[in-house]
């Protein structure tokens, strides 16, 4: 049996317009927030297991930096999505945007609610909630992005 070739579409690629010496900075700079955003769940977890505050302590600093973070990233990534047309005109790219402020939100009402609530040792299930609804939108985030990077090759240098 013969084995089947896919067809293969060539795609003019969408540079990017926010880029630091010709690479698009909106990839640059979301590994970070997103390792910290997944790393919160993971410190909510150890807190709730062990009971010891170092995991507390930890998951408040991730949950802070992955907010910041990614609000940073944002900004770079709204500022390409509005200076260039074809990505403004991509369901994908909407449907990435929108997914990522509803993270965002959270990571930074998570944030909030460690800074005025959880020091009091208040309820440790309702971080946990945080931090995995945060967890799963990040994943959904990270997905729709990954679409318009690799399917879509929306910031992708090629040789001109």
């Amino acid at each position: 049996m013969a084995a089947r070739r896919r067809r293969t579409t060539v795609i003019d690629p969408i540079h990017s317009h926010v880029r630091l010496a010709g690479h698009p900075l909106h990839p640059m700079v979301v590994h970070f927030p997103v390792a910290m955003l997944l790393a919160v769940l993971g410190a909510d977890a150890a807190h709730w297991w062990t009971a010891d505050v170092f995991w507390q302590r930890a998951a408040l600093w991730l949950a802070g930096v992955g907010a910041w973070g990614g609000w940073f990233a944002a900004v770079v990534g709204t500022a390409d999505w509005v200076l260039v047309r074809r990505i403004r005109g991509m369901l994908v790219a909407a449907c990435h945007g929108v997914a990522a402020v509803m993270m965002l939100s959270v990571a930074t009402l998570s944030w909030f609610w460690r800074l005025q609530v959880a020091p009091s040792g208040e309820p440790v299930w309702m971080t946990v909630a945080l931090s995995a609804l945060a967890a799963f939108l990040v994943g959904l985030a990270s997905l729709l992005g990954g679409r318009l990077v690799y399917e879509q090759a929306v910031g992708v240098v090629t040789a001109r």
